[in-house]
């Protein structure tokens, strides 16, 4: 059960199984061998230990499982090394972290002072553990990168006093004393950033990468002195100027032709001038006043127009020419109060002759067109509100017309509604557009009196505005009487009053035998035409009251007489007796009857009808028995029709 090998090679039994007890001997290790790990390891000395060596020799797998490997620095220390005490081997109090083992190394640092630099405890942030050797594995300057001209190992140059704490990034934390002791330019009395960043880089302090343009562009011109920086910066780099004026003010203040100052020409130079050149000037005088037509050969005679100088120099016409102006004569300009718009009849290429069009305000045709040179045939009175409508004109004209005499008339003075521009005679009046004259009418066309023998105003344009004579005239019929419509279009036409052309078909026709009377109006108008009836009982109730077989007023007959008669005859009546109602004219009735009576027992109503006094059924017990077999069976007339309405069994 415990195979003696190894270590375990023994000849006395006594060794392990003292007083050679065999049963009390432990199965563990620890039972016979002293823990020297104070039970760190647990009590499986095996995981470590074997019986054939006592000697651990696959501690770097074991420490693998632990999470801390034993390689580079750490590759060759022994077990006590890292895990001691004062009386064993003790691996329950010792931490992964380098700072359980390397506290000693991090507070006797001094170059750096890791504690007073207040460097992290956590060592790998700068130190390789894996790699051979401690002072060289400086792993993480990425916050600074040491490139270029920062390739220095010495730490003390950056972190002064080993504070590494407080040491800034930026550049003239270090870099002051060059700042301040740079002259050329003085970067302290120029007040220049302290950002050298701006123009210089890690490479080297010199040369300076500063790159002008973006702050002002030196080119053409300017470019001649870009490396002579007193040029624009004699007084320092401070607010120097950034627009022509500023370094030009004396060039302005020189030239002479033109004298920009006198003339207060704007101080914006590149409105004339450019980089390239001062003079000549790249001024366009297109841009403020084209120099065109008459204007060109003035180009280069400047004190033509600016002889007062080059401040609020008139841009129009009459700014400059109001003397031409004031001094036409052909016409007076002054006088006439013409525009001072001198475009509006003069061109840029000469002031005569003018382009004035006069057709633009009146238009000179037709018998105006003989007056368009002769201007004094209107403008005699001048140019100022000449009139532009006919009457403005021609007022004399319309007073003295006397045919018709268009004052008293007070027609229009709209000229143009009778008269044209060609000929005030003939006048071009078109009677048609107010009133259509045509047939009957036509005749009177040259006629004016005939309607308007009182005058052309409020003429009336309907028909009983001229014609109430003859309507009230008229006696056959007599319109008055007949209250007839004045509206004399409804029956008469405008080619003759007689005759007229009303159709009576409109209102009620004329047809059967109302077609003989329909040239004798009084057989129905006897009592005027006002509410004439247009029923047939309207004119024929004396018909209907005389009429005796049947007596129509005592049999109640509907005053319809249509549903009985119509408009050929009154005699023979219409009426259907057998399709309508009962067959009295063919069937067992046919001539079983002698009267109306006979069946209708009430002469003064023919709804009252009997059937039961005529045939058998007098006897109401028999008829009664006959008819006991049918449920709804009563005796009644009535219920007889309703059973035999063809009168059949």
């Amino acid at each position: 059960r415990f195979p003696l090998e190894g270590n375990h090679v023994q000849t006395d039994c006594k060794q392990c199984h003292a007083s050679l007890k065999f049963d009390v001997v432990p199965k563990q290790c620890i039972g016979c061998h002293t823990d020297l790990h104070s039970q760190s390891l647990g009590n499986d000395c095996a995981r470590c230990h074997s019986p054939k060596s006592w000697i651990v020799d696959n501690i770097p797998e074991l420490h693998e499982q632990s999470g801390f490997p034993l390689s580079g620095s750490h590759g060759s220390p022994t077990c006590v090394d890292c895990h001691t005490s004062e009386t064993n081997l003790r691996f329950d109090r010792i931490g992964n972290d380098c700072i359980n083992c390397h506290r000693d190394d991090y507070t006797t640092t001094t170059r750096p002072n890791h504690e007073k630099a207040g460097y992290s405890l956590s060592c790998t942030e700068c130190h390789d553990i894996f790699s051979p050797g401690w002072s060289a594995q400086l792993t993480n300057h990425d916050f600074f990168p040491l490139v270029k001209g920062h390739d220095i190992q010495d730490c003390a140059r950056c972190h002064i006093d080993g504070n590494f704490a407080t040491t800034s990034p930026d550049c003239v934390s270090c870099h002051q004393d060059d700042f301040s002791a740079t002259k050329n330019p003085n970067h302290t009395s120029a007040q220049f950033s302290n950002n050298c960043a701006e123009c210089h880089t890690i490479d080297g302090w010199n040369p300076s990468l500063f790159d002008h343009d973006p702050i002002y562009l030196l080119k053409d011109a300017h470019a001649v002195i870009a490396n002579n920086c007193n040029q624009c910066h004699s007084n320092g780099y401070v607010n120097t100027p950034n627009t022509c004026i500023g370094c030009h003010l004396p060039d302005y203040n020189a030239t002479a032709d033109p004298n920009h100052s006198t003339s207060k020409f704007p101080t914006d130079c590149v409105q004339c001038h450019s980089e390239v050149v001062w003079s000549p000037s790249t001024f366009d005088h297109n841009s403020f006043y084209p120099l065109q037509g008459a204007h060109a050969s003035i180009a280069n005679n400047c004190l033509e127009c600016h002889s007062n100088g080059y401040v609020n120099t008139p841009n129009t016409c009459v700014g400059c020419h109001l003397t031409d102006f004031n001094s036409t004569k052909e016409p007076n300009h002054t006088n006439a109060q013409f525009t001072k718009d001198c475009i509006q009849c003069h061109n840029e290429t000469a002031w005569s002759p003018t382009t004035f069009d006069h057709n633009t305000v009146y238009p000179l045709h037709d018998a105006h067109a003989a007056i368009a040179n002769n201007c004094n045939q209107c403008h005699a009175n001048g140019y100022v509100n000449t009139p532009n409508t006919c009457v403005g004109c021609h007022l004399p004209d319309y007073n003295s017309t006397s045919n018709p005499n268009h004052g008293t008339n007070q027609f229009p003075k709209d000229c143009i509604q009778c008269h044209s521009e060609v000929s005030w005679s003939p006048s071009t009046f078109d009677h048609n557009t107010v009133y259509p004259l045509h047939d009957a009418h036509a005749a009177i066309a040259n006629n004016c009196n005939q309607c308007h023998a009182n005058g052309y105003v409020n003429t009336p344009n309907t028909c009983v505005g001229c014609h109430q004579a003859d309507y009230n005239a008229t006696t056959d019929p007599n319109h008055i009487s007949a209250q007839f419509s004045t509206d004399c279009k409804v029956c008469h036409g405008e080619v003759t009053w007689i005759p007229s052309s009303f159709n009576h078909n409109t209102i009620y026709p004329l047809v059967g035998a109302h077609a003989i009377i329909a040239n004798n109006c009084n057989q129905c108008h006897a009592a005027g035409y006002v509410n004439t009836p247009n029923t047939c009982v309207g004119c024929h109730l004396t018909d209907y009251n005389t009429t005796n077989s049947p007596n129509h007023s005592s049999a109640h007959f509907p005053t319809t007489c249509v549903d009985c008669h119509n408009e050929t005859a009154w005699i023979p009546s219409s009426y259907d007796h057998d399709g309508t109602y009962f067959p009295i004219y063919s069937g067992k009735h046919r001539e079983a009857w002698n009267s109306c009576t006979d069946c209708h027992t009430n002469n003064s109503d023919y709804g009252v009808f009997s059937c039961i006094d005529c045939h058998r059924h007098s006897n109401k017990l028999e008829v009664d028995n006959d008819h006991k077999e049918f449920r709804d069976y009563v005796y009644t007339s009535a219920a007889c029709y309703s059973c035999h309405p063809n009168g059949t069994k």
